[in-house]
């Protein structure tokens, strides 16, 4: 699905690699940017390895991209540099969700080339609002849309130590990481969510942002 729904733009030639464990620089190169759909439930024998870390690491930080797609937020548990690009990441204690449910994304930053003249905010029908995840310091990442977190969704002892009976949580950001570009997305759990307006937009516009640092 999130092949089609590049594809479907005209503006993107999609390639997708189901094994990336031994990948080199030489894997990437042909590539503009890469869209991250990955996580290795913290089994050793799924981490990529060393040699392809650094190719990705060294891909985005020489001027390529990166797209952060929803639970792969969760990949990579202590690997330094990977939560430097992505931001904001689920960790130990850090990530949740309650149930899904219908929601609003708020735009924040309406000048943005990724969000630039779309409306003020837009519903997500049925999708889970991640909160609470362990953010890189402020002014490293940069937040383009919120939702709010409402505490009273979760059920007892469900949610984790946050005061408050709620929270503007971010939904999409990017980061400057190097030379290159990053766009999270926390949106899109499944294919019905994935129908969303709000998510296919700023999915097709960040990963073309992420590619060229502009949008058509």
């Amino acid at each position: 699905m999130l092949r089609t729904l590049l594809e479907q733009t005209g503006r993107f030639e999609v390639r997708v690699t189901e094994e990336f464990r031994g990948a080199g620089p030489e894997t990437l190169a042909p590539y503009d940017v890469v869209l991250l759909n990955y996580y290795e439930s913290r089994k050793p024998e799924l981490r990529w390895g060393e040699r392809a870390d650094t190719a990705l690491m060294n891909y985005v930080r020489g001027g390529k991209g990166l797209v952060l797609y929803h639970f792969s937020a969760a990949a990579f548990d202590g690997w330094t540099e990977f939560e430097k690009m992505c931001g904001g990441n689920w960790r130990p204690n850090n990530g949740h969700h309650s149930a899904r449910h219908d929601f609003k994304v708020d735009i924040k930053d309406k000048e943005h080339p990724i969000t630039r003249g779309l409306a003020a905010s837009y519903p997500e029908p049925n999708d889970e609002l991640y909160a609470n995840l362990r953010w890189q310091p402020e002014g490293s990442f940069h937040v383009l849309a919120t939702a709010w977190d409402d505490h009273s969704l979760y059920r007892p002892n469900e949610k984790q130590a946050i005061p408050g009976a709620g929270l503007n949580q971010p939904m999409l950001w990017t980061v400057d990481y190097g030379k290159g570009r990053v766009f999270a997305t926390a949106l899109g759990h499944d294919p019905d969510a994935m129908k969303s307006e709000v998510f296919r937009v700023t999915l097709a516009r960040g990963t073309e942002w992420a590619a060229t640092g502009g949008v058509k």
